[in-house]
């Protein structure tokens, strides 16, 4: 039985809402702390400085493609083929990952023969928004290797 929306935070343990200001919110893609709430904050501050050639923001349609297209990618990849990836791939996750759990990123980087694996401390899917200066110097630097 699938619990009602009222229910589910009761249900999980977690509540999440976006965009309320709370310190309660962001926990998607931000760790529950207060240093990480505060990252959250702030990137969203960020997202209003660029006022010129902006994405277009996303369709429900669009997300449930995306939604449909990364289920059945799941269900027909397999882990084996990702050995024959030949390039140098950069792995980057928060250590607080409650969209796709942070093992993930160690199991990627262990499947892939030429991974480097960054976890963010306290942070969540949304790390490289948290750490975002460090994850340019990291790009950078994997860019030029």
């Amino acid at each position: 039985m699938r619990p009602s929306s009222s229910d589910r935070g009761r249900w999980s343990g977690r509540n999440t809402r976006s965009g309320t200001g709370s310190t309660n919110s962001h926990f998607l893609f931000f760790s529950p702390t207060a240093t990480s709430q505060a990252s959250a904050d702030a990137f969203l501050g960020r997202l209003d400085e660029r006022t010129t050639d902006r994405d277009v923001a996303a369709t429900n349609e669009t997300i449930g493609a995306q939604v449909t297209a990364l289920a059945k990618w799941e269900q027909s990849s397999t882990p084996a083929g990702l050995r024959n990836v030949s390039q140098p791939v950069l792995v980057v996750n928060g250590d607080n990952d409650v969209m796709i759990p942070t093992i993930s990123s160690f199991a990627l980087a262990q499947v892939l023969p030429k991974a480097q694996l960054s976890i963010y401390p306290d942070s969540g899917h949304g790390a490289l928004f948290q750490h975002h200066e460090l994850f340019v110097r990291q790009v950078l630097d994997f860019l030029r290797d």
